[in-house]
């Protein structure tokens, strides 16, 4: 374990021996007041701009420009099979095999084609678990599917929150309600990572826990993927989606991920809603009735890709690779959030005053600290922006603080904690 010292040499030591640190001349920073670049620590918001995509977008708009209709099936990479140049990479980045993920649409269109698929309630099974506190789109889907069957969300929706006390859930918990909601219980929907808390959940654990009682189960990813490892292949997760703005960089509104198990890739007979897209590309061009779907994630499918913002994600996920994969990038995420850590320990305040309510245990968490600051948490915050330590706020009174293992550096989680000591010092 490295061992840690609240010093700017410390800093500049670790990111000289740092040997991913060059992939953060790979991104653009925002400019402070000072006409510097800022400490980025939003990433769990919005990824920052990789260089490399603008060069991506053009390339597609110099096809479009020099080939128009054409495109679609000429080029180096034609529009019409443009997702499966995707599908590597991005399985890579979640543990599954190419033809279980596709990139399309936004996260909670995706999240809301899946549950058509996954969220199939009956008369004696229809109750959905999820954690309290999720992010509100998660919410607002279960509620709007719930009404699609004719069911009182009230009715169906079980939220399981962390004991008194405590601001994190147990994995012991959710196993136990799980296993209490029995035979009741159709579908088992969480967030990879709370946003708020930052808390990263055994999903392997629940997966089990949840198909042990006949449900399915399901993972919004938008604050895990390209976050911390993930192994949805092996964990025999259903189902899952999430973003690629976030720890993936694909710009804001861009194109999001899915993930469907391959024991579910040739089934035909599943509900699903149709599009086009997701028809048997062999046979997509005789424009019959009848939808076939394609094999894989691919058969869920509407419409045709976005390829500009495809372009800006192909650019930006290639990066993942060139740094060696997730496995290399979490090994740096534990050293960065690590030193965040122990700074604001440094600090030494009582957690009257503030308190980090993301777990300590690395496992159980991602690249992101939550700070719940009791006392003054909005000046706190102002404070930060003005010193160039860009953070994020959340409702009542919490900063999230995310470095990111391809652009963050010590020097930028040292810079955090020097204007977190000078905001106390003048208490």
């Amino acid at each position: 374990m490295l061992s840690y010292d609240p010093t700017p040499a410390f800093a500049a030591a670790q990111d000289a021996a740092d040997p991913l640190a060059h992939f953060r001349h790979e991104f653009l920073f925002p400019k402070g007041s000072d006409g510097q670049p800022v400490a980025y620590f939003c990433g769990n918001s919005l990824g920052l701009l990789p260089k490399a995509a603008r060069a991506a977008a053009e390339q597609e708009f110099k096809a479009w420009e020099e080939r128009a209709v054409e495109g679609h099936f000429t080029g180096d990479q034609p529009w019409m099979t443009y997702h499966e140049a995707l599908a590597g990479a991005t399985a890579r980045v979640v543990g599954a095999q190419p033809d279980e993920v596709v990139v399309m649409n936004t996260l909670t269109v995706n999240l809301h084609l899946l549950l058509v698929t996954f969220y199939r309630p009956t008369a004696a099974r229809y109750k959905v678990l999820m954690e309290a506190g999720a992010f509100p789109s998660d919410q607002y889907a279960l509620e709007s599917q719930a009404r699609l069957h004719n069911l009182d969300p009230t009715a169906v929706i079980v939220e399981i929150a962390p004991r008194a006390g405590e601001h994190t859930l147990r994995t012991a918990d959710i196993e136990a309600k799980i296993a209490e909601l029995g035979d009741s219980l159709a579908t088992v929907l969480f967030g990879g990572i709370n946003y708020y808390t930052g808390q990263v959940f055994d999903m392997q654990a629940i997966t089990r826990a949840g198909h042990a009682v006949g449900a399915t189960v399901g993972f919004d990813l938008a604050h895990a993927a390209g976050n911390v490892p993930l192994h949805l292949h092996d964990w025999d997760v259903d189902f899952a989606c999430w973003c690629n703005y976030k720890y993936l960089n694909a710009g804001p509104g861009g194109s999001s991920g899915i993930f469907v198990h391959e024991r579910f890739a040739n089934r035909p007979d599943l509900v699903r809603l149709a599009g086009w897209w997701g028809h048997d590309q062999a046979q997509r061009f005789q424009m019959k009735k009848g939808f076939q779907p394609m094999s894989g994630a691919a058969g869920w499918q509407l419409s045709n890709g976005q390829i500009l913002t495809l372009a800006v994600y192909r650019a930006s996920v290639a990066l993942f690779d060139q740094a060696g994969g997730m496995r290399a990038l979490r090994a740096k995420s534990e050293q960065l959030t690590g030193y965040l850590e122990f700074l604001i320990g440094q600090l030494h305040l009582p957690t009257s005053r503030l308190e980090i309510i993301t777990p300590a245990d690395p496992a159980q968490r991602g690249c992101q600290l939550s700070l719940l600051v009791h006392e003054r948490g909005r000046e706190l915050f102002d404070y930060l922006a003005a010193q160039g330590v860009v953070a994020d706020w959340r409702e009542p009174n919490v900063i999230r603080l995310a470095p990111v293992p391809l652009y963050n550096s010590f020097e930028d989680v040292y810079r955090a904690g020097a204007a977190l000591q000078e905001f106390y010092n003048q208490q």
